[in-house]
C-alpha cells in the first residue's frame, strides 16, 4: 500500500482543478486573511456594513464567500459538488445558518437539513449530511438540559420539540441510509447533544453507521468518553460512529471558565490536544469493526499517521469505516492528495444566504489570522504552486 508515501506537499495535485486566475484570486484572499490588521479591519467593516444595511452582499459573495461556501442554496452548490466529485472528493452540504431563535426558524432549518439528506441520497459525490443542534433548538433550553436542571412546563414542551426535530432528521437519514453527522458545540450545551446523539445511534446504527456523533479532542475528557462510548455501543448492540475534530471554540471556552471560576475543559497545550487526537485515531483503528470514524483535520501529521497505521494494519485505503474530511477552500493539499491515493475523503461545503453565512466566514477569517506574524501554511502552499506555474 502507498500509505507511507503520501506527499502532502504536492501542490500540482492540490490545485489541479484551479485555473491560473482562480489560483491568483485564492492567493489574494488568503493574503488579506493573513494580515491581522487587514483581517480585523475587514471583519469589523463587514459586520458594520451589514448591520446598517449597506449593499455589500455582492462583494462578499464574489470574494470570501466564493472561496469558502458552495452557494446560497443546495441547487446553487451543484457545480461545486460536481467539481469536487471529478477529483474523487466528496461534498458534505452544511447549511450554515446560525443564531436563529424562533420555533418557526427552527422548523425551517430542520426542513432544510432534511432536504440536504434527500439531496445526498443516491449521489456518490455526497457521502454525508450534517447538522448542528443549535440550528433547531434554543440555546437556553440546551444549557438547562445539559446542566440537568428541572424544566418547567414551557421548558419541557421546548425539550419535546427538540427531541422531535432531532428524531425526524435522524429517522429520515435512516430511511434513506444516508450517513449524517451531529456536530459538537460548546461544553455547556454539549451534554444534551451527547445524550441525543447516543440515543439516535442506539436507535439507528444497528445494521450500519448512519448517525455520527462528534468529539472535540481539545477537551480533556473526550478520549475517555470515546472509550466509554465504544463499550456502551458494544454492550447495547449498535455501531459507534464518530467524527474526530480538534475543536472550534477554544478562546470562548477558556474565557467562560475564567469568568465563572471553573477549571478550563480545554487542554493547556496544543501538544496535549494533538496527543489525544492521535490516540483517538489509533483507538478507532484498533476497534475498526465496531467503530466507523471520520478524521476531520487539517493537521498533516495526524493525516499521515492515520494513512501509515492503515498501511501497517493492511486496512485498504477505501475502507468503508474510515473517512478523512477538510473544509471547503482549505486544506486542499490534504484532500486532493488523499483522493488521488484512493482514500475516502470529503469536504465540508457550507451554503446559505450570504448574510446568514457571515458568522461562519468571520470564523474562517479569524482562524487564518490567528497565526499572526507569519504566513499560514495555506498561503505558503498557494505561493509554492504559483511559483511552480511561473505565475
Amino acid at each position: 500500500m502507498a500509505g507511507f508515501e503520501l506527499d502532502l506537499q504536492d501542490t500540482a495535485t492540490a490545485y489541479a482543478d484551479k485555473t491560473d486566475s482562480q489560483l491568483k484570486e485564492k492567493h489574494r484572499i488568503f493574503k488579506l486573511l493573513n494580515s491581522p490588521f487587514l483581517n480585523s479591519m475587514g471583519t469589523a467593516a463587514t459586520k458594520f456594513a451589514l448591520a446598517i444595511g449597506l449593499p455589500v452582499q455582492g462583494l462578499i459573495k464574489s470574494t470570501i464567500y466564493e472561496q469558502f461556501c458552495g452557494g446560497e442554496t443546495i441547487e446553487e452548490s451543484d457545480p461545486v459538488i460536481k467539481k469536487l466529485g471529478e477529483s474523487r472528493v466528496g461534498t458534505i452540504l452544511d447549511y450554515s445558518v446560525e443564531g436563529k431563535t424562533t420555533e418557526e426558524d427552527f422548523e425551517a432549518t430542520k426542513n432544510e437539513i432534511i432536504r440536504t439528506i434527500e439531496r445526498a441520497k443516491n449521489d456518490p459525490n455526497i457521502p454525508f449530511a450534517v447538522f448542528k443542534v443549535t440550528g433547531i433548538a434554543p440555546l437556553g433550553t440546551l444549557e438547562r438540559m445539559s446542566g440537568r436542571k428541572k424544566l418547567d412546563a414551557k421548558g419541557q414542551a421546548k425539550c419535546e420539540r427538540i427531541n422531535s426535530r432531532i428524531n425526524e432528521i435522524c429517522s429520515r437519514a435512516y430511511e434513506l441510509e444516508q450517513p449524517t453527522f451531529i456536530d459538537a458545540e460548546e461544553t455547556w450545551i454539549q451534554d444534551a447533544i451527547d445524550r441525543h446523539a447516543t440515543d439516535m445511534m442506539e436507535r439507528y446504527n444497528r445494521e450500519r453507521p448512519i448517525i455520527f456523533t462528534t468529539l472535540q479532542l481539545y477537551r480533556k475528557d473526550r478520549l475517555e468518553f470515546l472509550k466509554e462510548a465504544r463499550r456502551e455501543a458494544t454492550n447495547n448492540g449498535y455501531i459507534l460512529a464518530v467524527k474526530l475534530v480538534r475543536g472550534a471554540y477554544m478562546e470562548k471556552e477558556r474565557e467562560r471558565a475564567a469568568e465563572m471560576g471553573y477549571e478550563s475543559p480545554i487542554h493547556e497545550t496544543k501538544a496535549d490536544t494533538d496527543a489525544d487526537y492521535n490516540a483517538a485515531i489509533e483507538y478507532c483503528l484498533k476497534h475498526i469493526n465496531e467503530i466507523a470514524f471520520v478524521a476531520a483535520s487539517h493537521n498533516e501529521e495526524s493525516t499521515k499517521l492515520l494513512a501509515e497505521k492503515m498501511a501497517e494494519l493492511n486496512i485498504p485505503a477505501d475502507h468503508p469505516h474510515i473517512f478523512f474530511s477538510q473544509l471547503y477552500g482549505m486544506g486542499d493539499n490534504i484532500s486532493y492528495v488523499l483522493a488521488k491515493n484512493g482514500y475516502n475523503v470529503s469536504k465540508y461545503v457550507p451554503y446559505g444566504p450570504v448574510n446568514d453565512a457571515v458568522p461562519y466566514l468571520m470564523r474562517r477569517a479569524e482562524e487564518n489570522s490567528s497565526a499572526a506574524g507569519h504566513m499560514s501554511r495555506e498561503l505558503e502552499m498557494i505561493e509554492r504552486e504559483m511559483k511552480r506555474r511561473k505565475l
